[in-house]
């Protein structure tokens, strides 16, 4: 029996209508960019398995580290005890982010480290005394899948089951040249009801990889400073290079109140979340009411070998040659779309560093649920190539340890497709 049969007696698989849906593919080993099948298959990860694996399969640098700290010390509970792989990774995370960044929470992902960040901001007014208890948000964000994560994502079919449970939460368009005064008019409006802005910097990840400018952004930021409103920058999908820059944040001139990471942490190796704030929120839970503490954890909190899979990835990503294959990345994509912008079967072509998004023309509106999505799916999965579209925008998202030979065949399979489907 294949892995796969296995499987579907007894997985209940993400994002998936396990009616419908094909069988999964087994996949039995990573190397580099690539995934093998139980059959032999090579697939190239164009998507770094969901954003994640910014170095490669199977780093052996990675693989390394995490065999070494299975040898000292698995877990530990975090709350009254520490250990060397949390300490280390809160210094050196705390050196290379914005520096107005001072303490690290862990948590276990993405979503995890978002709704530490709105707890952080909702206890540090009621810690104050204060009622605000309000959130911006931009619309068509994704922050993840938790209650509080959902809350201040994009209203969808991801919600719609949820909806009456969600606290309120002010959606706002992304900042351009031609609102963004009205942006700010309507965030003083609210300024006395407002905890925080948390957004994706310049990339709406979920919400079809949609992009604006950093000078907007920044604009928006010194306005909630000014109204005294704290900003949180998820950086979970954004961070560690994927913008052409070590996080996004570094194309800022202003900088967040918080900062939330996870995915490329690791190296996609381990599941771990990290939110850091500045010590003025911090400082707001100090008292000798204990009912002041934040009350917030989780069973696996800093696990030591998920802090050493961490620390080893940053290893990697400090190595001048990440940054050289970053650049490289950014370059072939930018000649990719360049050569894409006046295709008849695309609407737009979209390029922040090494992420590009090709919006496939359908005479109708992007939508997470066209048609389109599975045959694009399906057509490079036969090809070799795993590409997970976002409805009828095709992204590539790949490990910075890709091959010109890899990508150039990832792009040759798109303008196939385009003259194709």
């Amino acid at each position: 029996m294949t892995l796969s049969e296995r499987d579907l007696k007894v997985i209940w698989h993400p994002y998936t209508q396990m009616q419908t849906a094909a069988p999964p593919v087994g996949i039995v080993r990573g190397e580099g960019a690539c995934l093998y099948d139980e059959e032999g298959k090579c697939y190239i990860d164009a998507i770094s398995s969901w954003w994640v694996n910014i170095h490669g399969h199977a780093h052996p640098h990675i693989a390394a580290k995490v065999a070494e700290q299975l040898q000292k010390l698995e877990h530990v509970i975090f709350a009254g005890f520490t250990h060397q792989p949390a300490v280390e990774l809160a210094e050196r995370l705390l050196g290379i982010i914005p520096n107005n960044q001072r303490k690290v929470f862990y948590s276990d992902n993405g979503s995890t480290a978002v709704e530490v960040a709105i707890k952080m901001c909702l206890q540090y007014w009621y810690n104050r005394g204060g009622q605000r208890t309000k959130i911006i948000a931009f619309k068509n964000a994704y922050h993840g899948d938790t209650f509080g994560a959902m809350a201040v994502s994009a209203r969808s079919a991801f919600t719609n089951a949820f909806e009456k449970l969600l606290f309120d939460v002010e959606f706002i368009e992304l900042p351009d040249q031609d609102n963004i005064e009205d942006l700010k008019t309507q965030i003083t409006a609210l300024k006395n009801e407002m905890a925080c802005f948390i957004f994706e910097p310049l990339i709406l990840g979920s919400g079809g990889m949609l992009m604006y400018e950093a000078a907007y952004l920044d604009e928006l930021i010194v306005h909630c400073h000014t109204e005294n409103i704290f900003t949180i920058a998820d950086e979970v999908f954004t961070g560690f290079g994927r913008t052409g820059k070590a996080f996004a944040c570094d194309h800022l001139k202003h900088q967040p109140d918080i900062m939330c990471f996870s995915k490329g942490l690791t190296g996609g190796t381990m599941a771990l979340g990290v939110t850091t704030c500045t010590q003025h929120i911090y400082d707001a839970f100090l008292s000798d009411d204990r009912l002041k503490t934040l009350f917030h954890g989780h069973s696996f909190t800093a696990n030591p070998v998920a802090c050493a899979a961490a620390l080893a990835s940053m290893d990697l990503f400090v190595e001048p040659s990440t940054a050289q294959n970053i650049q490289r990345i950014t370059e072939s994509h930018r000649r990719f779309a360049l050569q894409l912008q006046e295709h008849q079967g695309v609407k737009t072509v979209r390029q922040t560093g090494t992420i590009l998004a090709i919006e496939w023309e359908t005479g109708s509106q992007t939508s997470y649920f066209s048609n389109l999505r599975d045959t694009l799916y399906q057509y490079f999965l036969n090809a070799g190539i795993i590409l997970r579209p976002l409805g009828n925008v095709v992204y590539i998202l790949p490990p910075y340890c890709i091959t010109n030979e890899q990508l150039d065949y990832i792009y040759r399979t798109i303008l196939q497709a385009l003259k194709t489907l």
